[in-house]
């Protein structure tokens, strides 16, 4: 089904992007459909706007956005309640979220006209962190939650449940809880496995443990995994999805779930994850 209206978001800091967002959004103009650009995209091009990612969120039918894994992630984190679909197209280098390249930006917006594209529902996870004396917080994350130390290089201790039941306390320099998604960044980066985005399963995976035979393990995405910090020397700092990290204290426990909601991620015509792991690692087979 061809939209009738979108909304354009682009990373700003990308080299040639603004003229882009002109080239897509004439693409747009050709097919008669209406572009409503973001504010600071806007700015690129000498035009006018006041509409925030959240606004374009409620007020679009499908968020196109230009730029890597990042600006993706960045424009989920800025939707809220309101979770509209996605496309991205690559400014970047890797992009495993994006669905297509910035030179085929026309064929993009034809398919996106044409109501040729598919959306695959990612999982999202609800982060939670409970300290003693402090009002609860609650993240959403498309990536993953990572706890890890800070400046010092030293070990911190996170011990570890699933389901109420004890799994370790990892002594290592951190721990990341990985959705399908974002099992191709950092938990692939720490020795995770590569998980389809329909595995309905989160990745736990330590970071440099210090126990040669902590290695990652995969759980059901209805699990409630639980993360106490019980490093009390050190600092522990939180992350979801790569934003600004945040301090956990001692003591504190941070809760992870899947989220009620999912994100619509658009998948262009004949294109598959397994084709885009094969583009992106190239995984050509071997040269022997």
């Amino acid at each position: 089904m061809s939209p009738k209206t979108i909304g354009l978001i682009a990373h700003t800091g990308k080299p040639n992007v603004a003229q882009l967002i002109s080239a897509v959004a004439g693409e747009f103009a050709r097919f008669s459909i209406p572009v409503r650009i973001e504010k600071e995209s806007a700015k690129l091009i000498g035009q006018k706007s006041s509409a925030t990612i959240a606004e374009l969120g409620e007020e679009t039918d499908i968020l196109v956005v230009l730029g890597g894994d990042g600006t993706i992630l960045n424009v989920a984190d800025h939707l809220g309640e309101i979770v509209k679909p996605i496309f991205g197209i690559n400014v970047g280098s890797l992009g495993f979220l994006t669905c297509s390249t910035s030179g085929d930006y026309r064929q993009a917006v034809e398919s996106i006209a044409k109501g040729q594209i598919t959306f695959g529902e990612r999982t999202l996870l609800e982060v939670k962190v409970v300290a003693e004396g402090q009002k609860d917080t609650t993240a959403i994350g498309l990536n993953d939650v990572v706890l890890t130390r800070g400046k010092l290089s030293r070990l911190i201790r996170l011990r570890t449940r699933v389901n109420n039941e004890d799994l370790t306390e990892f002594n290592a320099d951190g721990i990341i809880i990985a959705t399908p998604t974002g099992s191709t960044a950092y938990s692939l980066s720490a020795g995770g496995p590569i998980m389809s985005p329909d595995s309905r399963a989160f990745v736990i995976t330590p970071i440099c443990p210090h126990v040669l035979t902590n290695r990652s393990i995969i759980v059901r995405e209805d699990s409630l995994i639980e993360v106490e910090v019980t490093e009390p020397e050190y600092p522990v700092y939180l992350t979801v999805d790569g934003r600004e990290p945040v301090p956990v204290s001692a003591g504190s426990v941070v809760a992870i779930r899947k989220a009620k909601k999912t994100l619509p991620l658009a998948v262009m015509p004949g294109v598959s994850f397994f084709s885009v792991v094969r583009q992106k690692l190239k995984w050509s087979g071997s040269n022997v």
